[in-house]
């Protein structure tokens, strides 16, 4: 009996929260204006850059290379690490790591639009196997450099409901 009140529960629930409209902030795609765009980058095959140009794809966004349409320039981007704990020894245990992106999105008669994502991840840092650090260390990069690119394509969204609301 209880399990059926549950169900019963889960499903006037759920047609309760469909039914009033509900829906999760900047869910949803690209609006057609902003399904061409341009991509601007320092190093357009860096890692960041191929995987922002990935996820503009996996939105259905044509890239070109000219027109009169909205651009994204990616600016800048910096890894740095600060040392968060450290062994009785006095050697580094712990890093942060952290990436910071910045980024601006040009919209042709509206003005340039300033992007930025900054993402952090822990790293422990064991002294005793150097190439292995080294490589988990490049994963949890690129790990963050595809986050960075989908808080980024987050972003683009949020504008464009912005401007849309304009």
């Amino acid at each position: 009996m209880l399990k059926k009140a549950y169900t019963l529960l889960l499903c006037v629930t759920a047609l309760l929260l469909s039914g009033c409209g509900f829906h999760f902030a900047n869910q949803g795609g690209i609006d057609p204006a902003f399904q061409t765009m341009k991509l601007q980058s320092t190093n357009p095959y860096d890692y960041l850059s191929r995987e922002v140009r990935d996820q503009l794809r996996a939105h259905q966004v044509t890239i070109v290379e000219q027109g009169d349409v909205p651009e994204l320039r990616i600016k800048n981007s910096t890894i740095g690490s600060s040392v968060v704990s450290v062994f009785k020894q006095g050697r580094e245990a712990e890093k942060l790591l952290t990436l910071n992106l910045t980024a601006a999105m040009y919209v042709p008669g509206r003005g340039e639009f300033p992007l930025s994502v900054r993402n952090t991840r822990t790293f422990f840092d064991d002294s005793r196997a150097a190439l292995a650090k080294s490589a988990e260390q490049d994963v949890i990069y690129n790990d963050m450099r595809t986050q960075a690119a989908r808080q980024l394509m987050i972003k683009i969204i949020s504008l464009q409901n912005q401007l849309a609301a304009k």
